[in-house]
């Protein structure tokens, strides 16, 4: 028993490697070939002037040989009512046949625009749009400027950053009141994301084992340990809420499954699964609390046992995402502390729903074959999927660090079991034991040379994501598809296997001329990070769907793929893409 709490505390520990664990990670390599180009705040200066009679004159000064596109100026002014209309006077333009856009007006040296907003206002902010190219063969990515505005005295104020734009107070509170109008759709997602969570392949066998132990129990303590498991359950994914609110508070951007990054918790979660093997394999033995099966639930003082299940169903949870619960954890870190706080409540209950529906629901007991040595023989067999499991942590921590790390984690994997089943021994072997789980946690910290396997590019027609890669492919009329995925993310590998790599799927992306984009966020990226937090995400997969127009939204696809839903998102994208060529 304290040999698997030992275990226990290790994988929980360890979680605070996360936080800096993507401290050395290196953003995506910029083109190179851009450097001989002016960036494009030197290229396109823009000033902007509140006028005495409440326009708005915004000024360019082009530099040479660089040009604005006439039809991607757009412009939006909001205040505390809401968007202003505005009447928009341009100056006149030169004719140009452009590569990417056809025929069109642009503005070479400087451009002129106009703003008349269609009421009075006092304070605002405005949003600007712009794209220009260089005679040289450049063409930049949209860009978008944001600025504050005072009419009452003429201040224009700009904002470096989308984010740190300030919405006016009654804006803001439209806002809240809306996302807490939908506080109780959010707390229902939760509970059935929750639910759904336990038909996962990582949380899948502590349920089933859980339910094999009511067998032998009585209805009190059937209800006493469903209960307490719930409290763990619960408690756990509330903890996990605070420690993701703590850090976003102190800007770091995370979400679910972000202690998935750091090797050093993949590696202890790996070796946790491998002493929950061992037990249930008969080769060791931690005693009745650590799970509660068989008839140690019947047992006095079994409680900690159940607890501790709970804990451990939500640590092994953190792989996997089910459906509904990607909207319902955007919505929680998007909300104030004691709402995100209540989502993972829920979240928590719906994965302990299940449990307590078997534990006071005679009929569903019922569907369980009566008791007998095949209990022994179904705990015995449920030991080969964690030892599966494992292996796959262990081949997730080789694509983070290396083969290196791995091999030697293996063999920290070795001593472990070692160490295990000695431990139950008396005299000198107890401090062989000792000596050996000492060993295993050393090996599982070494680190070897730092080789990145990075996303499995066995299709060659993918690319690795950036967001200037997004616009510039756009801005050059192409769809983009957007995977946003990890090595130990199991339902994007099973969307990857089962629809995405496809032979229909990539015929269908290379026939629309869609480009197939993968944002590896196996160890930590801020720019990927910052991608999730932009389509109130906090967790992955992740499935965006561009269309070639850069003002168009991006298509939000579910998190469990078909094949005729990513099929049904690149007819809309091509079909859009054909309706721009034809205006």
């Amino acid at each position: 028993m304290r040999a698997a709490l030992a275990i226990l505390a290790l994988t929980l520990a360890t979680t605070n490697l996360a936080l800096g664990a993507g401290n050395n990670t290196p953003s995506p390599a910029k083109d190179v070939s851009q450097q001989q180009f002016l960036p494009v705040e030197e290229a396109f200066q823009l000033d902007i002037e509140s006028l005495d009679n409440g326009e708005l004159k915004l000024y360019w000064t082009i530099a040479e040989a660089y040009y604005l596109y006439q039809h991607r100026f757009k412009f939006i002014l909001e205040d505390d009512d809401g968007t202003v209309e505005l009447a928009v006077r341009l100056p006149d333009g030169l004719a140009k046949t452009d590569e990417f856009f056809g025929d069109v007006v642009v503005h070479y040296r400087e451009a002129d625009v106009r703003l008349t907003p269609s009421r009075a206002v006092d304070q605002a902010s405005l949003q600007v749009t712009s794209q220009g190219c260089a005679d040289a063969g450049l063409c930049f990515p949209p860009r978008k400027q944001y600025f504050t505005l005072d009419f009452s005295n003429g201040v224009v104020t700009p904002i470096e950053a989308p984010a740190s734009r300030g919405k006016p107070a009654k804006a803001v509170a439209r806002q809240m009141a809306a996302d807490l109008s939908s506080l109780p759709y959010m707390l229902l997602l939760a509970f059935l994301g929750g639910a759904i969570l336990n038909l996962m392949p990582c949380v899948f066998p502590i349920l089933s084992l859980k339910v094999l132990s009511f067998a032998n129990g009585t209805d009190h303590d059937r209800h006493l340990h469903s209960w307490v498991y719930t409290l763990g359950v619960v408690l756990s994914f509330v903890l996990v809420a605070a420690v993701l609110i703590v850090l976003q508070q102190a800007g770091r951007a995370v979400g679910w499954g972000f202690q998935l990054q750091s090797p050093g918790f993949v590696i202890a979660l790996a070796y946790l699964f491998v002493a929950m093997g061992l037990s249930l394999s008969g080769l060791i033995e931690f005693g009745s609390n650590l799970m509660n099966l068989g008839s140690g639930l019947a047992n006095r003082g079994g409680t900690s046992g159940s607890f501790f299940t709970g804990v451990l169903a939500v640590v092994v949870a953190s792989p996997c995402t089910a459906p509904l619960m990607g909207t319902a954890l955007g919505f929680a870190v998007s909300q104030p502390p004691l709402v995100g706080l209540l989502v993972f409540a829920a979240l928590g209950a719906g994965m302990a729903a299940p449990l307590l529906l078997f534990s006071y629901s005679g009929a569903a007991r019922a569907l369980m074959p009566k008791p007998g040595p095949w209990m022994e023989k179904l705990k015995q067999f449920l030991a080969f999927p964690l030892y599966a499991t494992a292996v796959w942590l262990l081949w997730v921590a080789g694509r983070q660090t290396g083969v290196d790390t791995m091999a030697l984690a293996l063999a920290g994997a070795v001593m472990l079991a070692l160490g295990l089943w000695l431990f139950g021994q008396q005299g000198w072997r107890r401090g062989v034991a000792l000596a050996c789980l000492a060993l295993a946690v050393g090996l599982g910290s070494m680190r070897g040379p730092d080789v990145n396997m990075g996303v499995d590019s066995s299709v060659s027609d993918k690319v690795t994501w950036s967001d200037h890669g997004v616009e510039t492919l756009r801005s050059e009329g192409k769809p983009v598809f957007v995977d946003v995925t990890a090595d130990w993310c199991i339902t994007c590998k099973a969307n990857q296997a089962t629809v995405l790599s496809t032979n229909a799927l990539t015929e269908a992306f290379n026939n629309s001329g869609v480009v197939y984009m993968i944002a590896d966020w196996t160890n930590y990226d801020p720019d990927i990070a910052k991608l999730l937090e932009r389509h109130g995400r906090t967790g992955i997969p992740l499935y965006l769907m561009y269309p070639a127009d850069t003002d168009a939204e991006p298509l939000i696809l579910p998190q469990l793929l078909t094949r005729g839903v990513v099929l049904d998102a690149i007819s809309a994208v091509s079909n859009h893409t054909a309706l721009v060529s034809a205006n």
